[in-house]
């Protein structure tokens, strides 16, 4: 029965987190990120409870062992963290994220991996067809206009990303559906998710694309000795010649995006890795400078979440990371790496990547111990989306987000777990006791904080000009927009008094914001 549960709540979640968003345009990014951490966050708690219901003794290997460290480490910095509900929220999901993947491997040993990946497909599909439906002319209040096609993530970076992480288990699926409808309908998912990567203009993606292929050229040529004779070959050329099309017809089919060049995709593709201007120059220059900070706090880092609190502390004047408010222009920076460096440390960061080279690696010896073809190549699933993960995480946020990173942790525990060599230790009740009882409760906590960030949202979005925002500050105080925006509400009426604690708190929660500072001056 908890086998069952778990399996569930990771493929319910896996499909929900892709779909679900916000209408409220004052939040932009948020109202796409909160309801996706409240999926990733119900799924986990589900899952810990059945854990937590059935285990008496604990069994790990060194995969488990380096994220286990790296979620303790990453609880320590955040106890030095400056903006602690921020780096709650960041803690969160790894947490989360960790939960489900030892949720899903632990259930791929009796089977449910393919019922995993099959959700992790559908999932893949499902973001690029929402980005597609944009791109085509589907105008709804659930879609943001910045940084189109988005659909339901509100980037198109986002998508791209989903997409590329995605791939190699819609590929296996495919390959290995059980009818040839499934079959048919996974090379139709390719078609949709071939065009969006192309829309996506997404060059962290492309590359990742690219590096997943060359990488896993040699693994797939070998494991051809295990399905050798079947339909996979041929399954994997019709997908592949499918994703090829659906890219093409993206490229010359008319659609709503304004893109200020004349070739686009021609010049995504040549500036893939041209660093020397634009974009790649500007990420260049942030990583330098996000690497001082690193540098400045190198055991625990600035706190989980904490980057865009601290960084305008060591960006140079006309740094192009920062707004015209003097506040980050994103809440995160380029990379997934230089944020886990620098908001938690070099330590608990080496700790991810050696998780990830074991399980690349891992999923690449024995298969001869495998029990069929569809598990060898699902070891292949797991090499291809370590790539991915790793080669996006360079360039974009990916694993401090909710959806991505569900996907990723579902897939690696659903893969690895197909063959896992745990040993079981021996732990006393009390001390098991005590750490499931402390991973539920944060569970539960996470859960509970982020229903409070989305009904202070619905109350800003649906309440009056000004009872809405301060209703929604005392359903998430720990917001700097809404503390701030309602410490300018009362300022201008003249009730400083009112104004002055909204201003202080939200000083308190980004110590450098020029706009905070202001209106806390004007009402002293």
């Amino acid at each position: 029965m908890s086998d069952r549960v778990i399996r569930w709540a990771i493929q319910a979640g896996l499909v929900l987190v892709v779909i679900v968003a916000l209408p409220y345009k004052v939040f932009e990014l948020d109202r796409y990120f909160v309801p996706k951490e409240l999926v990733l966050h119900v799924a986990a708690l589900l899952v810990a409870v059945m854990l937590v219901a059935r285990r008496h003794s604990l069994t790990f290997d060194i995969v488990d062992g380096l994220i286990a460290f790296f979620l303790l480490w990453s609880v320590a910095s955040a106890i030095f963290a400056t903006n602690h509900w921020i780096a709650q929220r960041s803690v969160a999901v790894t947490v989360s994220g960790a939960i489900i993947f030892w949720g899903a491997r632990s259930v791929a040993g009796t089977g449910s991996y393919r019922p995993i990946l099959v959700a992790a497909a559908i999932a893949t599909v499902c973001a690029a067809a929402f980005s597609l439906a944009q791109a085509y002319g589907l105008d709804t209040e659930y879609f943001s206009a910045n940084r189109s096609p988005g659909g339901t993530f509100g980037n198109r970076n986002f998508v791209a990303h989903i997409a590329v992480i995605g791939l190699p288990a819609l590929i296996w699926a495919t390959v290995t559906a059980r009818r040839p409808l499934g079959a048919l309908l996974g090379s139709l998912g390719g078609a949709l998710v071939g065009a969006a990567l192309v829309l996506s203009r997404s060059r962290a993606a492309w590359l990742a694309v690219l590096a997943s292929a060359l990488l896993l050229l040699v693994p797939m040529i070998a494991s051809r000795r295990y399905w050798r004779g079947g339909k996979i070959g041929g399954r994997f050329a019709r997908l592949t010649l499918a994703a090829t099309i659906g890219g093409m017809v993206a490229i010359v089919l008319p659609n709503t995006l304004n893109w200020n060049s004349e070739s686009p995709y021609l010049d995504s593709a040549r500036g893939m890795v041209d660093y020397t201007k634009g974009s790649g120059r500007g990420r260049i220059a942030q990583y330098r400078n996000s690497l001082h900070m690193a540098m400045s706090s190198p055991v625990f880092g600035v706190g989980p979440g904490n980057w865009p609190v601290e960084y305008v502390r060591f960006a140079p004047e006309g740094d192009r990371s920062l707004a015209d408010d003097g506040m980050t222009a994103n809440p995160w920076p380029s990379s997934d790496w230089v944020a886990f460096v620098s908001e938690r440390g070099f330590v608990p960061t080496v700790a991810l990547f050696g998780a990830f080279i074991v399980l690349f690696f891992g999923a690449l010896r024995r298969w001869s111990e495998l029990e069929n073809p569809d598990a060898v190549l699902a070891q292949c699933v797991l090499a291809g989306t370590v790539v991915a993960t790793m080669v996006v995480s360079a360039f974009d946020v990916v694993l401090v987000l909710a959806a991505p990173s569900f996907l990723v942790w579902s897939v690696l525990g659903a893969t690895s777990g197909i063959r896992r060599n745990a040993r079981e230790v021996k732990v006393s009740p009390g001390a098991l006791g005590l750490a499931a009882a402390a991973l539920l409760l944060f569970a539960l906590l996470s859960t509970a904080r982020s229903v409070t960030e989305m009904t202070a949202m619905m109350y800003v979005g649906r309440g009056g000009y000004t009872a809405g925002w301060v209703t929604g500050a005392m359903w998430d105080p720990g917001s700097y927009r809404i503390n701030v925006r309602v410490a300018e509400l009362y300022s201008r009426r003249g009730h400083c008094s009112v104004a002055r604690g909204y201003a202080r708190r939200a000083v308190s929660l980004f110590p450098h914001s020029p706009e905070a500072k202001r209106i806390a001056r004007s009402c002293d």
